[in-house]
């Protein structure tokens, strides 16, 4: 039972993580498109200055929940992954180089630009490559190690995910950015929002017309569990909310916060629609194996089965308690500080 109380827990982790990290992403990877000044510039850096770091820390507490309620898991995804997720590693290190180094010395401003746009830019290929994987299931061998190569990631089904992921990324962080900005950036923000809409659409589609081929067995599991069902009916909402809201956004003569704020729900709730839709893809397994192709439930890595002991996981859920929701109120406290648009002259607390 701790065991799939922690494989929730892990999902929710995920959660936070794509949902709050994946808008400042997003922003990275717009900013050269959408900054046409220096002022756009210190805007877009400044929607995420308060927050992109704390952030990152539910990819850092997924990665140590990961660790230590399923080590053979976290062995067995860090060791096969490896130089995929050390170019993730290294693309948020940039990513964070770029954003506090580039007023200090103005000299390399456009070099720490360029770095935060294609940092943000891999590191959003990448974590959807690797989910991709993790979806349709990875070579292992019958001690659970990775038997495949960098390239075996490579595959069709994990690269659609990528480009899915890509666009829900852009899609999202267009949406984060339509709340904070106001006037001519404002309006460029709407016309990549309804681009980046279109093409999640479009690459959502596609994504779910091939999986019954390219990813066969996940897509089996998936149909017939509850729990991915409701998530590609979340994600499906999501969209459906924040086009009509975006619509009535784009025809109002100002701002509208209010329709902003459900766009960007919507593209929320279709990020936590995908984490679902994993979730129940791949249970109860934790790493499904595909070798020769096919689904080897001898090999794959289970929930409980790769689990740590039930004393091990009942502290850690006793230490969860305490600490999430201490983390959910300073999260929700540094939000509400900073809420509200930013104007292009207005004065800032920080160096962006």
């Amino acid at each position: 039972m701790l065991a799939y109380i922690w494989f929730a827990l892990i999902a929710v982790l995920i959660i936070g993580y794509i949902v709050m990290d994946g808008f400042d992403l997003g922003t990275g990877i717009l900013y050269p498109f959408l900054a046409k000044t220096e002022e756009d510039k210190r805007v877009l850096l400044r929607s995420i200055g308060p927050v992109w770091d704390g952030n990152e820390v539910w990819l850092l507490t997924a990665g140590g929940a990961l660790f230590a309620a399923f080590p053979a898991v976290y062995a067995t995804v860090f060791s096969g992954f490896y130089l995929a997720l050390m170019l993730v590693l290294f693309c948020l290190i940039l990513r964070a180089a770029a954003l506090e180094f580039r007023s200090i010395d103005p000299a390399w401003s456009r070099f720490w630009d360029g770095s935060f746009f294609a940092a943000s830019a891999i590191a959003s290929l990448l974590v959807g490559v690797a989910a991709g994987n993790v979806i349709r299931g990875v070579p292992l061998d019958s001690a659970g190690e990775y038997a495949g190569t960098f390239f075996t990631l490579l595959n069709p089904f994990a690269l659609l995910v990528g480009v899915t992921g890509f666009c829900w990324i852009v899609w999202h962080g267009a949406s984060w950015l339509s709340l904070k900005t106001v006037g001519p950036l404002h309006k460029r923000v709407m016309n990549v929002r309804k681009r980046a809409t279109l093409a999640l659409v479009i690459s959502f589609v596609i994504t779910t017309v091939l999986a019954p081929m390219l990813a066969s067995h996940a897509f089996e599991t998936g149909s017939k569990s509850p729990l991915a069902l409701a998530g590609a009916l979340v994600a499906v909402l999501g969209i459906v909310i924040s086009m009509v809201y975006g619509a009535k956004s784009s025809k109002a003569s100002e701002p509208c916060t209010k329709c902003d704020f459900f766009t960007l729900l919507g593209s929320a709730f279709a990020g936590i629609g995908a984490v679902l839709v994993w979730a129940g893809s791949i249970f109860p397994n934790m790493l499904p194996a595909l070798n020769n192709g096919a689904y080897d439930a001898t090999k794959s890595l289970s929930v409980v089965g790769s689990s740590s002991s039930n004393l091990t996981l009942l502290v850690m859920l006793i230490i969860a308690a305490i600490g999430v929701p201490l983390v959910l109120f300073y999260t929700a406290l540094i939000y509400k500080t900073y809420a509200g648009r930013i104007e292009p002259n207005q004065e800032s607390d920080g160096h962006y």
